[in-house]
């Protein structure tokens, strides 16, 4: 039994939630979107963050014009890092300006059900009967730790993405694994705190990205490839401008292409501040860890065998993020076990993001084994809310939509 009756239920309301409730509304469907705007990037997220995607690649997307980061800060250039409270900004000042209704609630169930094909239960107790979802959760439900320390207690192993305020651990000996972005500004923003940070990297060199010309000669542009929002070259331009083409690749080369796009590395203004303060331990691979009296040691071994045991008290997991259904708990179980999966646990997507189960929708990271590695990042929001909105209007009653908004089929993008 349902409460409410809606068109679209979409269940976040980050940047790829967002972007698609401004495509949907923007044809007068009924839409409800349920999420506080920009909660996982601010509360989750350390402070003092910057975003390592460049300026014009930052934008959420909307059908209107003058919604994109670089309109709302248009003194923003190419090699001009965005702090992370600005975006946020950015993020729920376009929440205000282009999506209506949003309810700062969370989606408890998403079940089949009801007269419209699902039941979606809201931590307010209402249940929404609704026709189509749309789950945009983004990255959080698929945190990942690694084996060897999964299991501990959180007070001695949490994820990166759990911690805001880094200023917890001031004087505290912190192990931060990983070798990305993530892994060197959390070890960064640690000993900004105060704390006593030890990285330890499996890759054997520190990679860091080079500095970004605001102009390239037109030789270089010709020998090096295209700007895009992933970074520069041809093939990294398809990538991601052109996802929709990615889809139609072989499922091996799909894999690796989101595997070694944008490997591990650090940005160019982060190099610097990567000081003593900060010890560093590369080449090492995790074996073991051990609750210790108030801490936890850590062995790691390197190519020849040798094991390094690093004793602190708490070590924060920089390892990405893994995509897999089965962590989505707001999912019912029945419904999970209908989704059709790639190996991994991804969800196996239509052209148009769609499930194997009817009107049910990945946006985000869920979608990366699809579409690509350009859903790992803001710059996919855009195609994906297009590509999700055209897909839920076509299918809409025409009565239901206004024949001006009702759109050609979109190419292959």
């Amino acid at each position: 039994m349902s409460d409410s009756v809606t068109d679209v239920v979409i269940a976040g309301a980050g940047p790829y939630g967002l972007s698609t409730a401004a495509y949907l509304q923007n044809v007068g469907l009924n839409v409800r979107v349920i999420g506080e705007p920009m909660r996982f990037w601010d509360a989750n997220m350390p402070e003092g963050m910057y975003l390592k995607s460049e300026p014009f690649a930052s934008s959420l997307g909307a059908p209107q014009e003058g919604m994109r980061f670089t309109d709302r800060h248009p003194d923003w250039r190419v090699g001009h890092p965005i702090p992370l409270e600005t975006f946020v900004e950015y993020g729920r000042w376009f929440a205000a300006e282009a999506v209506a209704g949003i309810e700062d609630a969370q989606v408890v169930t998403v079940e089949r059900g009801g007269p419209a094909g699902y039941l979606v239960t809201v931590s307010t107790g209402e249940t929404i009967a609704s026709r189509t979802v749309v789950v945009a959760v983004g990255v959080g439900p698929f945190a990942h730790i690694p084996d060897e320390l999964a299991g501990m207690p959180s007070w001695l192993v949490s994820h990166s993405s759990a911690h805001s305020d880094l200023s917890l651990f001031a004087g505290k000996e912190v192990a931060v694994v990983g070798a990305g972005q993530s892994a060197l500004e959390t070890a960064v923003l640690l000993a900004d705190a105060g704390a006593h940070p030890h990285l330890l990297a499996r890759r054997r060199v520190l990679d860091w990205n080079t500095v970004p010309a605001e102009t390239r000669p037109l030789r270089a542009k010709a020998l090096g490839g295209p700007r895009s929002g992933l970074g520069t070259g041809y093939r990294t331009w398809l990538w991601a401008e052109r996802p929709g083409l990615v889809r139609y690749l072989p499922d091996r080369t799909r894999q690796r292409i989101v595997r070694e796009t944008l490997p591990p590395a650090g940005a160019w203004w982060l190099r610097d501040r990567l000081d003593e303060r900060i010890r560093v331990s590369t080449g090492r691979h995790l074996a073991k860890a051990v609750e210790h009296d108030d801490g936890i040691d850590v062995t790691t071994t390197d190519r020849a065998g040798r094991r390094l045991v690093s004793e602190v008290e708490h070590v924060i997991a920089a390892t990405g993020y893994v995509p897999d259904v089965e962590r989505l708990a707001l999912l019912a179980p029945e419904l999970r076990g209908r989704i059709a999966i790639r190996a991994g646990g991804a969800p196996l997507l239509s052209r148009d993001f769609e499930a194997s189960t009817s009107g049910l929708y990945f946006a985000g990271l869920a979608a990366a084994p699809t579409f690509g590695p350009v859903m790992r990042f803001v710059h996919g929001a855009d195609f994906a809310a297009r590509r999700i909105a055209h897909d839920i209007i076509r299918r809409t009653p025409r009565a239901r939509v206004p024949a001006s908004v009702l759109e050609p089929e979109m190419p292959e993008r």
